[in-house]
């Protein structure tokens, strides 16, 4: 896939055409100046130019718009990539170059190559939602045809790439939380305590009592007031699997709790972070760096150090 030129098209007034188009019909069309269609076709666009002219009152630039897009229309070849908008998707096809006139309303149509496609080529459907700004606001664009500001992007996008600037973040990210890891590991045992805390309770949990001068078992008891569920948290500097077996045999045992949760950010035995089990989540180091970064608790994490 590499089009020689990307445009935008707005499939009829207000998108009125763009379910025939696509769903339907499998074209481009265009609703341009349908009574300078013979000029247009036998491609005699001075003639066009002048028609424009006088419909715009002499005013060349919006006649000379006119033109462009019209003879984009016409001359663009099957390499470019056209893209339209519809029920907040993104599609896009390959267009013939043959144009044909629709008798019924003058309007004329290019056969859309294998059809349109709302999808990358790993299948992924292209949500307006998940593109970048500068792409999805040509949508607001008056006129009929126009060029996209971020045609590099665009073309990734649809072949289902990586974005350069995504993948300068994630190694960013990685690296974050790497550093964010160090940190947490540096913590006395109450600011550890503290962190976790302060990481369920901006989560939607409210703590209903810190029990880890009581209680082996359970260092802070909570509750979801949006679910209704009892969940512990059971915090740990450093673990081994007995140590979590243990808060396992409390939970399983228990008749309070819906949830539990195992916090460790140095655990001495793999099997830690490898165990799985419904309604059993341990939090080992990078979980645990990830949701203090999604928490917003990072500069608080910082200031513990300086």
């Amino acid at each position: 896939m590499e089009p020689t030129a990307v445009r935008y098209i707005k499939l009829g007034e207000g998108g009125r055409w763009a379910h025939s188009c696509i769903e339907i019909d499998g074209t481009i069309r265009l609703g341009y100046a349908s009574n300078q269609n013979i000029e247009s076709l036998n491609k005699e666009w001075d003639k066009v130019l002048e028609y424009w002219l006088q419909y715009r009152n002499g005013r060349q630039g919006s006649a000379s718009n006119d033109l462009r897009q019209i003879q984009e229309f016409y001359e663009l070849p099957k390499t470019t990539l056209w893209i339209t908008f519809h029920n907040r998707l993104l599609y896009w096809c390959f267009a013939d170059e043959k144009v044909r006139e629709l008798a019924e309303d003058g309007s004329r149509v290019r056969r859309a190559i294998g059809g349109w496609s709302c999808r990358t080529h790993n299948g992924q459907l292209l949500h307006v939602s998940n593109l970048d700004g500068r792409v999805s606001k040509v949508q607001a664009y008056k006129g009929t045809i126009c060029s996209i500001e971020r045609a590099d992007y665009l073309i990734r996008k649809i072949q289902g790439q990586e974005q350069p600037e995504v993948l300068a973040t994630r190694a960013a990210l990685g690296q974050l939380v790497h550093e964010a890891i160090n940190l947490i590991r540096g913590l006395w045992w109450h600011d550890f305590e503290l962190l976790a805390d302060l990481i369920f309770s901006r989560s939607g949990w409210q703590r209903v009592s810190v029990l880890g001068k009581t209680e082996k078992d359970i260092d802070i008891d909570m509750l979801s007031p949006t679910t209704n569920k009892r969940a512990f948290v059971q915090v740990k500097s450093s673990a081994d699997f007995a140590a979590l077996q243990g808060s396992i045999n409390f939970f399983r045992n228990s008749e309070v709790y819906d949830e539990m949760y195992f916090v460790v950010h140095t655990p001495r035995d793999a099997r830690v972070l490898d165990y799985n089990e419904n309604g059993i989540t341990v939090v080992g180091p990078e979980m645990l760096a990830e949701w203090t970064i999604n928490a917003g608790l990072l500069d608080w994490l910082i200031k513990k150090h300086e």
